[in-house]
């Protein structure tokens, strides 16, 4: 499984401004399988220490001395290291803040030495540091799951054929037909990497099950971890109401009706720290930057994975399978999952991941968009719909609030562009639809620049 972000690492290898690399990301999105590949494809020497497992290496660190750093690693670890051609790779590295603390030495006296630390619960101590923190002097890669066209690699000629469409081609039935089902298969095996490998080596969907339980259970244990501040009894109850609450505007009663809203928000705010769910807020997309106008107090949440949430809401792949376009619409929150988690990494890998949505409550008058983003200066609204059809009133809404001559939708058919007439009472005009099926959605960049210029 080759990430896209190992790309990324090569540059940053051979930049002469290079930092030490902190990569940050929910446990078990595959971070340390990332950094190995990255040493074995770049022919790099790896020292790899997991402070979790092996804590007695924390001492190493003591010193604001690199050189001694380096020279006590050597002893312990009986390994030479090279500056320029040995990888240092500091593993759960949470657990040891004092290291972390550490990496702005190596960049202001041992800039030559390649040096790369992760942690699946860092966003913690980043939060809660008590020590100096290295900003400047350090550099963040964010990892999420496996995108889909990813999971696509190995399986014939369907990436490319989708990474070298054009609008102005037609798309040929069979190949949108064989791409539905590889997407549905996506829904259910999801984008965690051990998901994917063991369905690549079994080919068994029980055995993607049985992963994926692991891995949820995984998460739930790590609560005791998050600190002390929370109830277990509180935390385990919004992990699991969490998953049904896709697509919906958040409700904290939906969540548990006999807590307080402020110990829910917490209880979400450490899920967040975790990475298993992400707030996509609602801005007024009056204009650019969209989190200047976001409404915090409003929001969807998303969860980590597509095939996680499978697995947590009970949706098996026959029922995926096996669903028509009319009982598909009943599984749009999937598609809004799937959707969401590709473009809340479609930005470059170091920028912070982020998304946002519109609403407008009134009476007899609601409307929103799914999602919004931005290329640019231009806002891009984008509908989902699980199936070929549905109702387009809320982008039209929009259109007409915001004075724009253009809207993205995401369904299951084949790509299209059309111009559609602003259907509201009193409104004239019409703007330019590009429809996608949902799973082009790596491709909506370049397509937008193809169709709207």
């Amino acid at each position: 499984m080759k990430r896209a972000e190992l790309s990324y690492l090569g540059k940053w290898k051979d930049k002469k401004t290079r930092k030490p690399l902190v990569i940050r990301g929910a446990r078990q999105v595959g971070k340390s399988y990332l950094v190995r590949q990255f040493a074995q494809a770049y022919k790099l020497e790896l020292l790899e220490i997991n402070f979790e497992l092996n804590d007695d290496y924390i001492a190493c660190f003591q010193s604001k001395e690199p050189k001694q750093i380096i020279t006590l690693l050597e002893l312990k670890a009986s390994q030479k290291v090279i500056p320029g051609k040995t990888l240092i790779f500091l593993d759960e590295i949470q657990a040891a803040p004092q290291v972390f603390a550490a990496l702005r030495y190596f960049y202001e006296i041992l800039p030559q030495l390649h040096i790369i630390a992760a942690g699946s619960l860092l966003d913690f101590i980043l939060e809660e540091h008590s020590f100096s923190m290295p900003v400047g002097r350090i550099e963040y890669l964010h990892l999420g799951p496996l995108k889909f066209k990813e999971f696509l690699d190995g399986k014939g000629q369907l990436r490319k054929f989708i990474e070298e469409y054009h609008s102005s081609t037609p798309f040929p039935l069979v190949v949108h037909d064989e791409l539905m089902k590889m997407f549905k298969l996506y829904l259910a095996i999801g984008g965690m990497p051990e998901a994917i490998q063991v369905y690549n080596d079994t080919g068994s969907l029980l055995e993607v099950d049985m992963i994926k339980q692991s891995i949820l259970l995984s998460y739930r244990d790590d609560f005791s971890k998050y600190g002390r501040r929370f109830k277990h009894t509180r935390m385990q109850k919004v992990f699991q109401k969490l998953p049904f609450q896709i697509g919906k505007k958040l409700k904290y009663v939906n969540l548990e009706p006999n807590e307080k809203s402020a110990e829910l928000k917490k209880a979400l705010h450490l899920l967040e720290l975790a990475r298993i769910y992400y707030p996509v807020y609602h801005t007024a997309a009056n204009g650019i930057p969209l989190r200047a106008q976001t409404n915090e107090k409003m929001q969807k949440p998303l969860f980590l994975d597509v095939g996680l949430l499978t697995k947590a809401c009970g949706v098996s792949y026959a029922d995926i399978d096996a669903a028509d376009e009319v009982t598909l619409v009943n599984l749009g929150a999937l598609c809004e999952q799937f959707i969401g988690q590709h473009l809340l990494y479609a930005k470059p890998c170091y920028e912070e991941p982020e998304l946002f949505y519109w609403c407008r409550e009134k009476r007899q008058s609601s409307a929103e968009i799914d999602y919004i983003l931005n290329y640019g200066s231009k806002i891009i609204p984008v509908e989902i719909k699980a199936g070929k059809t549905g109702t387009l009133k809320s982008l039209h809404v929009f259109i007409k609030e915001k004075k724009l001559d253009y809207g993205v939708r995401f369904n299951a058919d084949k790509p299209s562009y059309c111009d559609i007439p602003i259907s509201l009472p009193g409104a004239v005009g019409k703007f330019r639809l590009l429809s996608l099926p949902l799973y082009m959605v790596e491709e909506l960049s370049r397509m937008v620049d193809q169709t709207f210029g």
